[in-house]
C-alpha cells in the first residue's frame, strides 16, 4: 500500500475541516441562533429573520454539510440549488405540522450529523449524489423544529431568513463546485471525504451520549 503525498493541499484540507471539529467540540453548547431561540413566541419579525440566517451558519454540522457540496463537482448550478431549497423547506414545514418528539430530539441530531458522512460518501463515489435530497430535507425538519409554535410572523421572517442563507450559501458551493474539483486532486478529496465521515461520526456520537 502507498501513501499519497502530503503536501500543502492536503494540509490545508485536513487542517480546515479538524479546526471546525475542535472548536464545537470544545464548546459544545454554542448557540445555533443569535437570540437562543428558547421561547420562539416571542421573537420580533427581525429576530427571527436574523435567526433563520444565523442558524445554518452557526451549527457545525449544518454549515460543514453546505460547505461539502463544493467537493461533489456539481456542473449544472440551477439544477441542483432549486431541488435542495424546496426539499429542505419542505422538511423545515413538515416539522411544523409534525413536531419532533423530546425524546428523539437527540436522535435527530445524530441522524442530521450523519450526513457528513453520507456526503463523503458520496465524494467517494460510493453512494449516489441524489442522496443530497434526503439528506437536505433531514436539515431542513431540524431547523424547523427551534420554531415549533411561534406566531406567524416570526414564522414567515424565520422561514425567510433561512431561505436566504441556505439559497446564497448554495449558490456559492454549486456555482464554485467545479473551481474546487480542479485544485484538489483525487488524493486530497478523498482526504477530505475520510475527515467529513470522521467528523460525522463523531458528531452523531456526542449527539446521543448522556
Amino acid at each position: 500500500m502507498t501513501f499519497p503525498y502530503f503536501g500543502r493541499k492536503q494540509f490545508l484540507a485536513a487542517f480546515l475541516p479538524l479546526l471546525f471539529w475542535l472548536t464545537f467540540l470544545v464548546a459544545p453548547v454554542f448557540a445555533h441562533h443569535p437570540f437562543g431561540m428558547g421561547d420562539s413566541a416571542g421573537l420580533s419579525a427581525w429576530q427571527a429573520l436574523l435567526s433563520g440566517i444565523g442558524h445554518p451558519l452557526l451549527g457545525p454540522d449544518h454549515l460543514l454539510f453546505m460547505l461539502g457540496i463544493a467537493l461533489l463537482g456539481i456542473k449544472k448550478t440551477k439544477q441542483w440549488v432549486f431541488p435542495l431549497l424546496v426539499v429542505g423547506l419542505l422538511g423545515s414545514a413538515l416539522v411544523q405540522l409534525q413536531p419532533l418528539p423530546d425524546v428523539m430530539s437527540a436522535w435527530a441530531e445524530a441522524v442530521v450529523s450523519l450526513s457528513l458522512a453520507i456526503e463523503g460518501l458520496i465524494v467517494l463515489n460510493l453512494l449516489s449524489s441524489k442522496w443530497l435530497l434526503p439528506m437536505f430535507a433531514l436539515h431542513g425538519y431540524l431547523l424547523g423544529s427551534t420554531i415549533v409554535g411561534a406566531e406567524p410572523t416570526p414564522l414567515i421572517g424565520y422561514f425567510f431568513g433561512l431561505l436566504l442563507a441556505q439559497g446564497s450559501l448554495l449558490l456559492v458551493v454549486t456555482a464554485t463546485s467545479q473551481k474546487v474539483i480542479k485544485k484538489f486532486d483525487i488524493n486530497s478529496r478523498n482526504l477530505v471525504a475520510g475527515i467529513w465521515i470522521g467528523i460525522g461520526l463523531a458528531f452523531s456520537w456526542v449527539a446521543i451520549i448522556p
